[in-house]
């Protein structure tokens, strides 16, 4: 069993419009055990079966979906063979269109199961331009983007304590970048010899999501999720993460933001909800 981690975005500055129209983009990510399970074995029959389950599966296209694709150009380029074909499950836990990157997650932890090997640069290169720039965050628990593709592990891990707030909307990561029309300065912070952990608190909190203003001109009810978890007790700071929708609240321990979690079951009682950790 193959387990895909969720990743977060504690910061993201978008930088430029590149000229192949991607924009170039800084953050600070971390990986969190909050993770989609797949089951992958050989089988006998002449075509690769890929089945979704669990709470999002019915967000995921049978037709187009980060598995196929995975394993269409794994054979392609001759990166497992032809000849053989695959019954994969994958039990969707984290939120699709939500910015934790869980399609992408399910391409690297695929990739590195099947490769039997670390993914190296030249494999990465493919798949990024196939698959998407942001392959590379999930080869590091916790790592700065320095530009597009470009991504630094810390040199200290630190343990936070997370409360996560999906408010089903799908958010569509192209037209979210669609509408960024101004760009920020790039960091000049020095993020992966961060010294302590209240410097890098304070200094992720000082930061911001570029992207956050776009969603939530688009859907006002984030911007509700955002300020109830800001207030809750022993909340350092709250924001969207990636191009949402999700939203988080980082705590400082897991007993406050389970009550933090209660507090926004009961004001938003249909939206996903769940306390998660870094790994």
């Amino acid at each position: 069993m193959i387990k895909s981690y969720a990743k977060i975005n504690l910061s993201l500055r978008v930088v430029q419009k590149l000229k192949n129209g991607f924009h170039d983009i800084q953050s600070n990510n971390l990986l969190l055990d909050l993770h989609d399970k797949i089951e992958i074995t050989k089988t006998d029959k002449k075509k690769d079966i890929i089945i979704f389950k669990g709470p999002f599966k019915k967000m995921v296209s049978s037709y187009k979906n980060s598995i196929k694709d995975t394993i269409l150009n794994l054979k392609k380029y001759k990166l497992i063979s032809k000849k053989n074909y695959y019954k994969i499950i994958v039990n969707k836990k984290i939120p699709v269109f939500a910015g934790f990157g869980g399609g992408t997650s399910n391409s690297f932890f695929l990739i590195k199961y099947l490769v039997k090997k670390k993914i190296e640069n030249k494999i990465k290169n493919i798949f990024e331009k196939k698959l998407g720039s942001d392959l590379g965050i999930f080869s590091f628990k916790q790592s700065f983007q320095k530009k597009l593709g470009c991504f630094t592990q810390y040199k200290k891990k630190y343990i936070f304590t997370f409360l996560l707030v999906y408010p089903n909307i799908k958010c569509s990561t192209k037209y979210i970048y669609s509408k960024v029309k101004n760009y920020s300065e790039r960091s000049k912070l020095n993020n992966i010899r961060f010294n302590s952990k209240s410097y890098f608190l304070n200094e992720m909190k000082k930061d911001r999501n570029d992207l956050e203003r776009i969603v939530l001109k688009k859907y006002k009810k984030i911007e509700q999720v955002i300020d109830l978890i800001s207030t809750q007790k022993g909340c350092y700071f709250s924001r969207l993460t990636g191009s949402g929708s999700a939203c988080f609240g980082i705590f400082k321990s897991r007993k406050l933001a389970y009550k933090g979690l209660k507090i926004v079951k009961n004001k938003f009682p249909k939206y996903w909800c769940v306390v998660s950790k870094t790994i």
